[in-house]
Parts: structure tokens; sequence; C-alpha cells
């Protein structure tokens, strides 16, 4: 049996492992999509070092852009198999395809009007009508249910936390059982049940998004209301760059509870991302995957102004008055959120509010090391607003959580790949799961193919 790196190895994104088993089947396990610099981004264009037209088969994990959004290229190039995925994965992936391929197109139509790529013209990645056509091809799968994908090779889906769907996967090939873990939630997570742990593993391809750091032992809640009292003081606006799925949810939640509690100022709470406002939905109609009733969701939607239209937008950035708008994209790559720093980072008034893990060469990251200027469009920006980060609201478990996932492990695995992280992250996370387990760590580097 064999495993190729493509993706988010000695790097965080880009999650793509490929497994050929010995009769030569070939499982791809998440196709999401590089993030960062320009490098990383630059891997996106290049083509896999296998065809796309000999994978059989796609297993995600879950529905993030760095774990699926690669999927319209792979369709377009040549796929033709089965993707696997839970029912809200499903869901969550599609919002998340069509939701990158419009920024894509409208990126490129923005940039050769006002020409400032050097590609001429500039072209999106993938269309909206190329993620169209990856719908048909997902298979919706129950969790903690093993399934066949072929005889003699079995997948079983168990929760991860993370994100609504989000699971890790077992998979048994050749006589071998190699567990994934997709993106680890955390014990104590807003929305979100604490993750299952595996019991049986020979290989396991473990996350490192945050192995080299604890979670502060904070309160987000009381955070956040400091905040945006703070910023409501100094008659400014609060900028909540957010992923769309699970991170709105949970700021939204905490906001609604402040709000109730009477701790923060009547004025607009706005939520301007058209995904996150879909991905409400199926909130509700997944109640069986978080800890929310049907009540909560509704009553908490009720405070919040959704924005769905980019003429509501405009009036929104134009609307001088003390506000707090959660709006996409999480790293500050993309989305709406651009349109609202384009007026409010130059304000000393206003507050721009990390809430996540920042890739490296992300906007958000340089934010967070103290920029003090940010590109936009072409434009460069100087950063007077006020940046903080509030760790206590990531979706990534930490270095404990992560050495304590393997803590109900039966037996000894013969290697742990550490991937989806970077070089600090890496070599910290080995050195601690080494010393309490004994259990052999490697580091793969991109595109390295190992024999197991």
């Amino acid at each position: 049996m064999k495993v190729q790196f493509l993706g988010a190895a000695g790097t965080v994104t880009g999650s793509k492992t490929l497994i050929e088993s010995d009769n030569g089947t070939r499982i791809l396990v998440d196709c999401g999509l590089f993030q960062g610099g320009k490098l990383l981004r630059s891997f996106n264009w290049n083509p896999l070092s296998v065809l796309p037209s000999t994978i059989d088969y796609v297993v995600l994990t879950h529905g993030h852009l760095d774990h699926c959004g690669w999927l319209p290229r792979l369709v377009n190039e040549g796929f033709d198999g089965k993707i696997f995925c839970t029912g809200p994965t499903k869901s969550i992936s599609n919002l998340i395809l069509q939701d990158s391929a419009k920024i894509q197109e409208e990126e490129a139509e923005k940039a050769n009007k006002e020409h400032y790529s050097k590609h001429d013209p500039a072209e999106p990645l993938y269309t909206v009508e190329q993620a169209d056509k990856v719908l048909p091809y997902f298979k919706v799968i129950a969790i903690d249910t093993p399934f066949e994908l072929e005889e003699g090779i079995t997948a079983t889906y168990f929760y991860a936390g993370h994100i609504l769907g989000a699971c890790s996967i077992a998979l048994e090939i050749d006589g071998r059982r190699l567990v994934f873990s997709g993106d680890i939630g955390r014990d104590n997570d807003v929305l979100l049940y604490p993750p299952v742990h595996p019991k049986q593993a020979d290989y396991i391809f473990l996350e490192s998004t945050y192995g080299n750091k604890k979670h502060p032992d904070n309160d987000p809640k009381a955070e956040l209301e400091a905040c945006i009292n703070e910023t409501y003081e100094r008659g400014g606006t609060v900028v909540i760059p957010s992923f769309a799925v699970e991170r709105v949810q949970s700021i939204m939640y905490l906001i609604w509870q402040l709000k109730k509690e009477g701790r923060i100022p009547d004025m607009p709470y706005i939520i301007d991302t058209p995904m996150g406002i879909k991905v409400l939905d199926i909130f509700t109609d997944n109640e069986k995957w978080h800890k929310l009733k049907w009540e909560e969701c509704t009553g908490m939607c009720a405070m919040f102004t959704m924005i769905s239209n980019y003429e509501e937008t405009i009036e929104a950035i134009y609307d001088d008055r003390p506000k707090v708008v959660i709006a996409a994209s999480g790293m500050i790559t993309g989305g709406r959120v651009l349109s609202y720093l384009e007026r409010y980072i130059v304000r000393p008034e206003t507050t721009v509010v990390i809430v996540g893990y920042q890739a490296e060469g992300t906007r958000g990251r340089k934010l967070l090391e103290g920029e003090k200027e940010i590109k936009i469009y072409g434009r460069y920006y100087p950063v007077e607003a006020k940046v903080i980060e509030i760790e206590g609201l990531s979706a990534h478990g930490d270095q404990d959580d992560l050495v304590n996932w393997l803590s109900d492990l039966e037996n000894k695995p013969k290697n742990i790949f550490l991937v989806h992280g970077e070089a600090d992250s890496f070599t910290e996370l080995k050195a601690v799961i080494e010393t309490r387990y004994g259990y052999e760590c490697i580091i793969p580097e991109l595109e390295q193919s190992i024999e197991l």
C-alpha cells in the first residue's frame, strides 16, 4: 500500500492524502484548496501528480474550503468516481464551493476591470458552472456505520466536532486500519459535542494546526462583551472576519446571550455572509449534530440583521453608526469582509476581532503580526484600527486536545503522520506525543510518497 501527501504536508491548507491499495485502487482523503501566500495559492493551479481520472473515490472529512475546495478542479480534470461524506458535509460543501466559485469569478472580473493582476486576462480557478457539476458525485454516509467502498475496502465515519458534519475516518484496507483525524474540534466547544477518540489504528494521519499551542483559559464571552462596549463608547464599528460555517453561529450565540443578559448596548448587529446565513438552515435541519435547540436557533437569528445582497452591504458599510458586523472570510482572504475593511481599517475607532486560525501569508495573519498596512484589491490601506484576537473561539483543538485524542488507543500504531500544520507545530507535537506515548511520529513533505 502506498500513501502520497498531495497537500497539507508542511503546511496547514490544501488537504489531500492519496491512498493506493495493493490492487491499485486509489482513494483521495479530502480535496482542499491551498490558502495563504502567493506561493501556496499558486499550487492550486498545478495539476495533480496523479491523473484525476485514475482516482476511484474521494472521502471527505468535512466541508471547509481547505478540505473540499479543489473538487471542481478534480472533476473538471477527469475525476468520475464517488465522493463520500456525511449529510451536513454535503450541504456545507455545496455552499462552500458555490461561494468560492462566485468569489473567484467576481475577483477575476474586478482584476480585469481595474488592471491590478499580472495575468491578462485574470481567470477564476473554477467557475460557478464547474462547481455545480460536483454535486451529483456526492454520496451521503451515516455516521458510526461501516460502509463498503468496494470489496475489501471499508470506511467508518466518527464524530470530530470542529464544524457541523465533521468526522474522522477509519479506513480498513489491505488488512490495515488507517485513521484520518480530519480537523479535530474542542472538548468545550460552544455549539458542538466533544470529538470521539479512536480505539484501534495501524496508521494515524493527525492534524497539527495547534500542535504547539494551548488555548488560554479565558472567557470569550466576557472578551466579546468588553470589546463591543469599548468600541461602542468610541463611536466605532466592530468588524469580525469569520468563517461562515460554525464560527459565525458560535459568535452569534455568544452575542445573543450577552444581549439577553443586558450586557451590550442596543445597536445594529449584522451578519453579512450569505453562506453563513444559509448554514443556519443546515443547523436547524441537523439538530443531532449540535447542542442548540430549534427555539434557540430562531431566537438567536431574530436579533441579527441578515444581509444577503450587495446593495444592503453597501448601505451597511456607509452607515457610520456604531455597529457589530460579522462577515466572511475568516482569514480575510476574500469575501465581503474586505469591503468593510476598505472603509473601516483606516479608522482608529474601529476594532477588528480575529477569532480563528490564520494561515501564513493571509491578511488575518499579517494583522495579528502587527502589519502597518494591508493590500486589498490592489490598493494599500494603513491599519489604524485596533486589532485583537479572541482565541477561545477557535474551532480547532489545541495541543492538549490533539494529544488526548490519542489517549483511548488500545494498540500501538506503527506510525503517526503529522499533517495540516506548520513547522513549529509539527516539531513540538511530535516531541510531546513521542514522550507521552512512545509512538513514532513522521512529518511528511509535500508530494512525498511512502509505502506502508
